[in-house]
């Protein structure tokens, strides 16, 4: 194979492509999607939303309603003595947000509390409101059944559980599994997404170069092995600029984020308040953990992998259709592992460690979107990550001789889509 002629095909790939209104589009886009959301974000979580609501209590007991009070006396009033046609009149009339009735029978037995209500308030009322009246009808549970105040003392008290990581080394770390389960599933979901939408870009740009004949003209000064090759290289490089903006745009909007929330915290709600005390008050989702390097570094690999890896049978699909439509019948054998690959993914992020989500990382075809997964969330051990590179490259060879095979000789034929029958010929030629 010459190798200038591929970087040629390459280049020219990357360049036509690079250049074009979608690629430019898509590159801007979605940092600017990133930065809208981090923005609705601090202003969601700035924005004062308390909705003021009236919960009327006909408390037959005397005793709930003055606790409810001491909680919110502008949430909660007093309504004891209306009848229950009054008290649905008043809701009616928006007087109350909704009313509750409280017997001996609540506090002494199990019979459930009912609240009656407009429907406003949505699910931040019922919680609140479901919260209060749990914990009133408690401490009076615990007041009449006169228990001392130790006793009262451990039934309210929770057992807090921290947990810290054990690296094989010895050393302890901050445990940051949720953070990272969700940063396993992020990665899984990108290289599913990726790999199709690089894919799919490898087979239109074969369809299209088909349909216009440049195909027959590229094809007779570069080897079809050397054009398919090219291609996927110019198709990737293009995948690596395109993820290295976007990785350093997010890296700036998310060094920028944190103080931009405490500015606009300190001039509107914290205005003469120390710095460190607003800055203790920015958002939980702007103050993350540490991602490390070695779990981007795997990323790449695997991307990467599983990009080559399927790249070349997008290309195969492509040299065998005449058109986007007719690519449909010869798609099932390679979105399909990717589907199943992306079930697995959601069994990993729970449980990384378990038979089939260690079967599922090895196996080459669902590796690139599995195997990112367990190594954001568990401690996967070297062997496994290294069998898992070496089985995808092996794959990748035997797939990308199958590709060359069919595309030397689906680029130039033209008349009808070949089914797998043909493609079978083809291979065997």
């Amino acid at each position: 194979m010459n190798w200038r002629q591929t970087f040629l095909v390459l280049k020219r790939e990357y360049l036509t492509r690079v250049k074009s209104k979608g690629f430019i589009w898509a590159t801007i886009l979605v940092p600017a999607g990133f930065a809208l959301f981090i923005g609705v974000m601090i202003f969601v979580s700035v924005w004062d939303s308390e909705i003021s609501y009236t919960i009327g209590v006909a408390d037959e007991t005397g005793m709930i309603v003055k606790s409810l009070q001491e909680i919110d006396d502008e949430r909660y009033t007093d309504v004891s003595g209306l009848s229950v046609d009054s008290l649905r009149a008043m809701v009616q009339r928006e007087e109350l947000t909704g009313y509750v009735i409280i017997t001996d029978d609540h506090i002494e037995g199990s019979q459930s509390l009912e609240l009656i209500f407009s429907g406003s308030g949505g699910l931040q009322l019922l919680t609140t409101v479901r919260s209060d009246f749990r914990e009133t009808i408690r401490q009076e549970r615990l007041a009449r059944a006169e228990v001392s105040d130790d006793v009262r003392a451990i039934f309210e008290s929770r057992v807090a559980l921290d947990s810290r990581r054990l690296t094989r080394e010895g050393e302890e770390r901050e445990d940051d599994t949720e953070f990272l389960s969700g940063v396993g599933f992020l990665m899984g979901v990108i290289i599913f997404g990726a790999i199709f939408g690089y894919g799919g870009y490898i087979m239109r740009g074969v369809i299209e170069e088909k349909t216009n004949r440049i195909i027959e003209v590229i094809a007779s000064s570069v080897r079809p092995i050397e054009l398919l090759t090219g291609k996927m290289a110019g198709v990737g490089a293009i995948a690596i600029t395109q993820f290295a903006i976007w990785i350093l745009a997010f890296m700036g909007l998310s060094a920028v984020a944190g103080p931009i929330a405490a500015a606009f915290m300190s001039n509107s709600e914290q205005m003469g308040a120390d710095m460190a005390a607003v800055e203790s008050e920015i958002p939980a989702f702007l103050d993350l953990p540490t991602i490390e390097t070695s779990l981007i570094v795997y990323f790449i690999i695997f991307f990467l992998l599983g990009y080559m890896l399927y790249s070349s049978l997008f290309a195969a699909i492509g040299s065998a259709a005449d058109s986007e439509t007719d690519t449909q019948q010869l798609m099932l054998p390679v979105t399909v592992p990717i589907f199943i690959a992306y079930a697995i993914l959601f069994h990993a992020m729970r449980s990384p460690d378990s038979a089939l989500s260690v079967i599922g990382s090895l196996i080459p075809f669902f590796a690139p979107i599995v195997m990112v997964t367990r190594i954001a969330i568990t401690e996967v051990p070297f062997w496994q990550t290294s069998l898992a590179i070496l089985l995808m490259i092996v794959t990748f060879a035997g797939t990308m001789w199958l590709s060359a095979k069919i595309y030397k000789v689906g680029i130039l034929s033209y008349g009808k889509s070949a089914n797998f029958k043909d493609l079978a010929k083809w291979i065997r030629q």
